[in-house]
């Protein structure tokens, strides 16, 4: 085994927050078990959001804290969709059920300027992703596990506009909570696969001008 195949035992990873962070990896919600983070965790979490480069400030995303007392209301808005989406009665169920998933349910919301002078959407999306990445870190290093659920309902106008102002799009919601087993890894985990040495491509055109 070369020194690239154990990288996760380098130097590089030799701090504790770093290790921390070569861990994290989604965790679904029926694996997610009480206790869930406090509203003070939380609120640190939404500040390591607010870490996420954003160009001109321009804070393009918010979360949006769904109480306990509320999910009953949520419920009835998945099984709503899945009714108006041909479902059979037992999907409905499972959809309305889903909104009970994990001890701690957070909305995310984007909101994208389209014509802004200096930040094009490309990159306000960008600051959007860093901060729901930043989010779901943070919770990874208090100790706790999370998931980012959207799908089709996400986009349902009668789902979005309960959690959405004009011009504002839901994402998903984050599901978090205490991982009940052990995350299993989706990906070879291998940086290789995706770090490349810039060339310039061959050929004719890219030879050099005299």
């Amino acid at each position: 085994m070369n020194e690239r195949a154990e990288w996760k035992s380098s130097e590089l990873a030799c701090s504790a927050a770093l290790k921390q962070l070569l861990t994290r990896h989604s965790v679904g919600p029926r694996h997610l078990v009480p206790p869930a983070p406090t509203e003070e965790q939380v609120w640190l979490a939404v500040g390591s959001a607010l870490r996420a480069p954003d160009h001109q400030k321009l804070l393009p995303f918010r979360f949006v804290l769904i109480p306990d007392a509320m999910r009953p209301l949520l419920g009835e808005l998945f099984a709503d969709f899945a009714r108006r989406s041909g479902k059979p009665d037992e999907e409905v169920v499972i959809e309305r059920n889903r909104a009970m998933l994990g001890p701690l349910l957070v909305a995310f919301v984007v909101r994208i300027e389209n014509d802004h002078p200096r930040v094009p959407p490309h990159e306000q999306w960008l600051a959007a992703g860093g901060a729901l990445a930043n989010f779901l870190t943070a919770l990874h290093m208090m100790g706790y596990g999370a998931k980012v659920l959207s799908g089709r309902k996400a986009a349902d106008p009668a789902i979005s506009n309960a959690f959405c102002g004009p011009g504002e799009t839901l994402v998903g919601w984050i599901a978090a909570g205490t991982a009940s087993q052990a995350p299993h890894p989706r990906h070879n985990d291998n940086p290789d696969a995706i770090l490349r040495r810039w060339q310039l491509p061959q050929g004719p055109q890219n030879a050099p001008q005299r």
